[in-house]
């Protein structure tokens, strides 16, 4: 079964805007960047946590980690992600604020994911949450605490993501329809 494109619902500059709101809930909340770390759930977290990265370096003038999370091994809807290349070297995550970034938050199970997979690092100050969409739908008792834009979806209905990693590649917030 396919999908075609519905609407188009960020492009390049409000997803900029968008991330520099979100890196400025986050500064509000944290007073010591220091503590940070920034972990993107792989694949298409990764991408908008070194976007926050930058913007943190720019604003704050910190260098704050932004790290992939692989958390295959932790799922539990029997969907893989890409292995992360090093992630063997991973940080201690103990007494620190950990920030979970992802692109798309829909029923909460790889947040959970995660979570578990944070576990094997340390014991957290804290971990919150930032994604760029929220689509609702969620199976787990999972909020976020920093969120891009609320978009409602149906379940026949797919948010996706397209963070390019070079400046001039597409960058896109679309929505995609099942097709009959």
């Amino acid at each position: 079964m396919g999908y075609r494109q519905k609407a188009i619902i960020m492009d390049r500059d409000k997803i900029r805007r968008t991330l520099i709101r979100i890196t400025h809930e986050i500064i509000e909340k944290n007073r010591d960047p220091g503590q940070l770390i920034l972990f993107g759930i792989n694949s298409g977290g990764y991408p908008m946590a070194r976007r926050l990265q930058a913007i943190l370096l720019d604003l704050e003038g910190h260098h704050i980690p932004a790290l992939p999370l692989d958390i295959s091994p932790f799922r539990d809807d029997g969907k893989e992600t890409s292995p992360v290349p090093g992630e063997e070297n991973l940080p201690e995550i103990t007494g620190r604020t950990v920030i979970l970034v992802d692109d798309v938050l829909y029923t909460g199970r790889s947040v959970r994911a995660a979570l578990d997979a944070l576990n094997r690092l340390g014991r957290p100050r804290s971990v919150q949450l930032a994604v760029l969409v929220d689509r609702g739908h969620r199976e787990l008792p999972i909020r976020a605490d920093y969120v891009g834009k609320n978009v409602p979806t149906s379940r026949r209905e797919q948010v996706e993501v397209v963070m390019g990693a070079e400046p001039e590649e597409e960058d896109l917030v679309r929505i995609l329809e099942e097709m009959p």
